[in-house]
């Protein structure tokens, strides 16, 4: 087995972390407390390809791979989780565009988003109803001639507010369940379409999370993604590869905790030595090393197979799985570490456990990660 990343990764990798250390991570702390969302960043990271990784260089994309793509995120993690969050959905719905939409579509989306024109995509699928059971959506589109008319609520949408194209499931026949499922492009500023509540949230709060209204939203039929009924496959599709996101993310988060864990025991003195020096704190350091190693070595793995064209829904699961519980684990011991400078701003401890709390939360819940291992496991 070999464990050798290529020269283009190591390119990928070392391009993107200078580029996070010296534009991204001095602004985290900022963009936490005022909530801002990065748009110039984000605009150029497009500029550097960041926004189609998964997209092949012939259909618009950067055609960096799955593998260069995990690897980026770990470095966007570790500077600033709002600016990943962001980055994964975009990238993810680039991909879903180039994966299922028609060469039309391609022509229209990819470039927007390649450029920077589109800032950021939506993946609209979870509404007010209907989180983890995804099949009890209740948001319709129904066919008018050549256009279907979208009607409904979706909630928790990450970069809603500054969206230039939305991913949005809706229900085509309102008693197929989940086989009545589709989904449709719509562009930002389409008539219909309305940004309502933006969320006051505990962590990743440079990324914006808003409620999305669908009001008598017409949407061209040329704008369907794939078939009519497509919709679930299509959405658990993108939600495999989302897992490799956040889970590349969560490894980039926990090492930024570490790593300010190990700094700061080396130069917090007690008991007239560093605190580095006391088994307890060396114990808790090499425990997070380990987590934070496994972690990396799933998301390495999942992602590997996902550029191989190999069936990965169940590994995609367990890196998010372990990738997320673990990083909570690492940045509570960080804090920790830290003591009751851990507890103020004046350290990022205690944003970094705010920021972990939300990974096991979107795509996809601890729980349904099980649900989903076991069910690979018992067929």
């Amino acid at each position: 087995m070999d464990f050798e990343l290529s020269e283009d990764q190591k390119l990928v990798q070392e391009m993107v972390r200078r580029f996070s250390e010296k534009e991204i991570a001095h602004l985290a702390d900022e963009i936490d407390r005022t909530e801002r969302f990065p748009e110039k960043t984000l605009k150029d990271m497009a500029g550097l390809g960041l926004m189609s990784m998964l997209v092949p260089s012939e259909a618009g994309g950067t055609g960096m791979g799955a593998v260069a793509y995990s690897l980026a995120l770990m470095e966007i993690g570790k500077a600033c989780m709002s600016h990943a969050t962001a980055t994964s959905v975009t990238n993810m719905v680039c991909e879903g565009i180039y994966r299922f939409g028609t060469p039309a579509q391609r022509q229209i989306y990819i470039p927007r988003i390649t450029s920077g024109e589109c800032l950021a995509g939506a993946f609209a699928l979870t509404e007010p109803g209907a989180g983890s059971d995804a099949g009890s959506l209740r948001a319709t589109a129904e066919r008018e001639g050549e256009e279907y008319v979208l009607n409904g609520t979706k909630v928790f949408i990450t970069s809603g507010s500054h969206a230039g194209v939305f991913m949005v499931a809706a229900k085509t026949d309102r008693e197929a369940g989940k086989r009545g499922i589709s989904v449709f492009l719509v562009e930002a500023g389409t008539p219909g379409l309305r940004v309502g509540r933006k969320e006051e949230k505990l962590g990743q709060r440079g990324s914006d999370t808003v409620e999305i209204l669908f009001e008598e939203c017409h949407v061209p039929a040329a704008n369907l993604l794939g078939n009519e009924g497509d919709g679930f496959k299509i959405m658990l599709a993108n939600l495999d590869g989302g897992r490799v996101g956040i889970a590349s993310s969560s490894c980039g988060l926990a090492r930024a905790a570490f790593e300010s864990a190990r700094s700061y025991s080396k130069d917090r003195r007690q008991f007239g030595r560093p605190i580095c020096e006391f088994q307890a704190i060396q114990w808790k350091l090499a425990d997070m090393a380990t987590q934070l190693d496994a972690a990396t070595l799933l998301t390495l793995r999942a992602a590997h197979r996902k550029e191989l064209g190999r069936p990965y829904t169940q590994e995609a699961s367990m890196a998010k799985l372990f990738a997320t519980e673990a990083c909570q684990r690492v940045c509570r011991e960080a804090l920790q570490i830290h003591g009751g400078y851990g507890y103020v701003r004046e350290y990022p401890a205690e944003r970094f456990l705010r920021d972990s709390v939300a990974l096991t939360l979107y795509e996809g819940t601890s729980e349904i990660q099980r649900l989903v291992i076991a069910r690979n496991l018992l067929t």
